[in-house]
């Protein structure tokens, strides 16, 4: 086997796939909808006010009326002398939105209020007049009660979790896991699509020079297992070139969109702390500091995981004449890949379950579960070294796999292969 004829193959499919269109546009537009979404995301954030509502009170304890005042005085109006039906009439004339009767059974926990309104403002505004009235009825009920001022306050605060992070070295680190989570899962995921747009690009351009009798040409100076070992290569070099772009960008276009959305948004002129969670917060562009490790061991997960699926999207590419004809050697592929997508939910929930550790040592689950793990918790290094001798060992044996089935399959036309001549090729080899 030949190095210098592998960088040949390398380099052709690299620089031809380098600087082909599609590559290109899909190259530069990926971080062009990063901008595109946080610009849209900003604009409706400014732009998205919230309708007035009109919520008529009927309350004949008249308790429960002045303190709802007090929360929204635009939101709750006073219905005291308007019966029922004049207040249904206005629901159904659009003057209210809705109207509530309170009575003594409400304060005393016998029965719950009840809102009648026109169906309009979605779960939001049900869910806001929810708490409204959870807190006035409370109020309510610890007033009759005569309880004193601390017990209200003890009542009405809330409890909030602030973490650190104690390390190895018992040095306090901010806990960032939230963050951490969102990083796991966002590698966990672009190697999943990764798997399915280069080692489809792979097949795609086995099938191509077969069909175009390229390959014929190729295989008169270059051996059968040069050139597979060459395109694959080739591709994941040109993978790495756009991942690596892509990530730059990302973290280049936070890192700039923190100070501009910072000088449109402020949260201090939003009213209401449900409006800032829901709104744009320039504090969730800002980049907290990551260990360069988790990327590092990303790139050589990746690297392997891709280098595995790889040998089996050429072999699936030397054995058909069309595209069409791969679809019944793909679900094999697919499957692991599917169910490792599956369980790195888990794996964000709960790093260190059962199934979050055993899936991150089985090689076709290793690079999507691993990463994802090594990004959110402290992974023990011999799962780690573990995961990547298992990884090493089934890319030899795939690739043994792989290259018995391509050495037939790139020369063979006229009918696309099934798994029995497959066998065979393989035994043939």
């Amino acid at each position: 086997m030949s190095f210098r004829q592998i960088k040949l193959v390398l380099q052709r499919e690299y620089m031809t796939k380098i600087r082909s269109k599609a590559f290109i546009l899909a190259t530069i537009l990926i971080p062009l909808g990063f901008v595109a979404f946080i610009g849209v995301v900003t604009g409706l954030t400014l732009w998205d006010t919230d309708p007035v509502v009109k919520i008529a009170i009927a309350d004949q304890t008249e308790q429960l009326y002045p303190r709802l005042q007090k929360i929204d005085s635009t939101r709750y109006i006073n219905a005291a002398n308007l019966s029922e039906d004049s207040l249904r009439k206005k629901v159904t004339a659009e003057e209210i939105n809705g109207y509530i009767f309170f009575t003594d059974e409400h304060i005393n926990a016998a029965k719950n209020p009840e809102l009648l309104y026109g169906g309009s403002g979605g779960i939001g505004l049900l869910s806001s007049i929810e708490n409204d009235l959870e807190d006035v009825i409370r109020d309510e009920r610890l007033e009759q009660a005569e309880v004193t001022d601390e017990v209200k306050q003890i009542y009405g605060s809330s409890v909030d979790l602030d973490s650190r992070k104690l390390t190895k070295a018992g040095e306090e680190t901010e806990d960032n896991t939230g963050f951490l989570s969102g990083i796991g899962f966002a590698m966990g995921f672009i190697i999943v699509m990764s798997l399915f747009g280069y080692g489809g690009l792979l097949t795609r351009s086995v099938i191509e020079e077969k069909t175009n009798r390229i390959v014929e040409v190729i295989a008169s100076s270059v051996k059968p297992i040069e050139l597979l070992i060459g395109k694959m290569a080739g591709i994941g070099a040109l993978a790495i070139t756009q991942i690596t772009f892509w990530i730059l960008a990302f973290f280049g276009i936070s890192a700039a969109a923190a100070p501009v959305v910072g000088m449109l948004v402020d949260p201090a002129e939003v009213t209401g702390a449900s409006e800032v969670a829901s709104g744009v917060d320039p504090a969730m562009f800002q980049i907290p500091s990551i260990d360069p490790m988790i990327f590092v061991y990303f790139i050589i997960f990746f690297i392997l995981g891709y280098s595995m699926y790889s040998t089996f999207f050429a072999a699936i590419g030397s054995a058909v004449d069309s595209e069409t004809d791969t679809q019944q050697f793909m679900f094999p592929v697919m499957a692991p890949i599917f169910i490792a997508y599956f369980i790195l939910f888990r794996t964000i929930e709960s790093p260190d379950s059962s199934l979050s550790v055993v899936g991150s040592l089985i090689p076709l689950f290793s690079p999507i579960i691993m990463t994802t793990r090594i990004a959110i918790t402290d992974v023990p290094f011999w799962q780690i070294g573990l995961s990547i001798v298992l990884m090493i060992l089934t890319f030899i044996g795939a690739m043994w796999l792989a290259a018995k089935i391509y050495k037939v399959g790139i020369l063979s036309y006229g009918q696309s292969a099934n798994y029995k001549e497959l066998w065979k090729w393989i035994k043939q080899g």
